[in-house]
């Protein structure tokens, strides 16, 4: 192979990485606790609706941005889209699970990449000039890794996708099954997200999912939860 991407967009894709990622459903548990999803049709129509009207015009797209940026070797634009994405989250876990996880993600690989832009990001996290959310992190390491932007995007994708799969299974609960089944009808899902991502209109970036943001608020102030956000 000329360019052997497979096992770094493994390695930084799998969702077993020991970032915390496990601990947090992204609103799903309120879904669940309201009975909005609650079995294996509505969990699939909720992750489908979620990637399509949330992720992609929101983490996928600032993954696709700050690897361009990071292509152009700017870090100013870096900070400016990090600033803009913290901006755009307006329930505060899920603003507070994104910074951790995409903290938690540049610790692990600065360590294998020597580069002046991913030690100047990682110094501006720690004086509180920015965030440092998982989708600019992830993008960015991404670029760094070598590994294409289409198969960047399709691994972003698929990752959030078993998340929040993993997610349904156990809080609904659903069958091991009934989850595969919905990453097998995703996959065709995430190709067209992926082709939608690379041509969005930059306007277009940071449109909210309303619905979610509310759950995702709700979630602070329910009596029991198993999950962080």
């Amino acid at each position: 192979m000329k360019n052997n991407f497979i096992g770094r967009l493994l390695h930084l894709s799998d969702p077993t990485l020991p970032i915390g990622g496990f601990s947090h459903s992204h609103g799903l548990e309120t879904y669940v606790q309201l009975n909005i999803v609650h079995d294996t049709a509505s969990a699939e129509l909720f992750i489908i609706e979620n990637l399509s009207s949330n992720v992609k015009y929101n983490d996928a797209s600032f993954v696709r941005l700050a690897y361009e940026a990071a292509d152009r070797n700017s870090f100013n634009e870096i900070i400016t889209l990090d600033q803009e994405c913290t901006a755009l989250k307006c329930a505060k876990e899920i603003r507070q699970a994104s910074q951790k996880l995409g903290v938690r993600l540049i610790k692990i690989f600065k360590r294998q990449q020597d580069h002046e832009l991913m030690y100047k990001y990682d110094a501006a996290i720690i004086k509180n000039e920015t965030s440092g959310h998982y989708c600019i992190a992830f993008g960015l390491c991404a670029f760094l890794l070598g590994i294409p932007l289409e198969e960047t995007l399709y691994s972003y994708y698929y990752n959030t996708a078993v998340s929040l799969v993993t997610n349904s299974v156990k809080l609904i609960p659903l069958g091991q099954l009934d989850g595969q089944d919905i990453m097998f009808k995703l996959q065709p899902i995430i190709t067209k997200l992926v082709t939608e991502t690379l041509e969005i209109d930059r306007s277009l970036i940071g449109l909210l999912d309303i619905g979610l943001d509310m759950r995702c608020m709700q979630h602070e102030h329910l009596y029991s939860r198993l999950y962080m956000s």
